[in-house]
This record gives C-alpha cells, sequence and structure tokens, in this order.
C-alpha cells in the first residue's frame, strides 16, 4: 500500500493537484467513486450480475481502484496510519461480531439474543 500511496501522491504532486484537495473534497470524491461502483450492479439480480461480469469486470475493477485511490490518498492527507487502523478495527469487529453469533446472521450486532 506504501508504494502505491507514494505513486498517488506523486500524480498528484506532478499536476499540482494538492491545492483542490481540501478533506471535505477528497471525502467528496471517495464517496462519488464509490457510487460508481454501485452503477455497475444497480437493478441486476444475481444472476444478471454474473453475466455482467463477463464483459465489464475491468471496468469494475477500474471503479474500486478509484475509490482505493481517494481512500489512500485520504489516509496520507490525514497522516491515518491505515495498517494500524485496520488492526485496531479488526479487533473491535471481532468483538462486535464473534463468529459463533455472526455465523449466517445478517443481524447487527446490537440485535445478537444474549
Amino acid at each position: 500500500m506504501d508504494e502505491i500511496t507514494k505513486k498517488i501522491v506523486e500524480f498528484v504532486k506532478a499536476r499540482d493537484w494538492e491545492q483542490f484537495h481540501n478533506p471535505k473534497d477528497v471525502a467528496i470524491s471517495l464517496s462519488l467513486e464509490a457510487s460508481e461502483v454501485l452503477e455497475h450492479f444497480q437493478w441486476k439480480n444475481p444472476q444478471e450480475i454474473e453475466e455482467y461480469l463477463k464483459n465489464h469486470r475491468d471496468e469494475v475493477a477500474d471503479e474500486l481502484f478509484d475509490v482505493l485511490y481517494w481512500v489512500l490518498l485520504m489516509s496520507h492527507y490525514l497522516d491515518v496510519d491505515l495498517k494500524k487502523a485496520f488492526k485496531r478495527k479488526m479487533i473491535e469487529n471481532e468483538s462486535k461480531y464473534p463468529a459463533e453469533k455472526a455465523r449466517g446472521s445478517h443481524a447487527k450486532y446490537t440485535k445478537y439474543k444474549k
């Protein structure tokens, strides 16, 4: 991830785009790109999605990259260590969603039977 982030930062600096990248606008860009991922799946049932992906997988991959681009750039600007955040958040998730209670359930952790 560090190598990818470095490449993204170099790309931005070479174009003098940092002047446009405040946290609000970077967050908006992240959200917009995530919405573009959703567009590929909107109104399609599982069979249609499977068929769609046969011819559009690269387009979906491009949108996923765009989301990653903004996540990595935002974490760079905000000095967020994503590796540390990942470890911390996974511990939290494992606590909220213990396998013995969460397996096969889509219920929110606050709805688990005690």
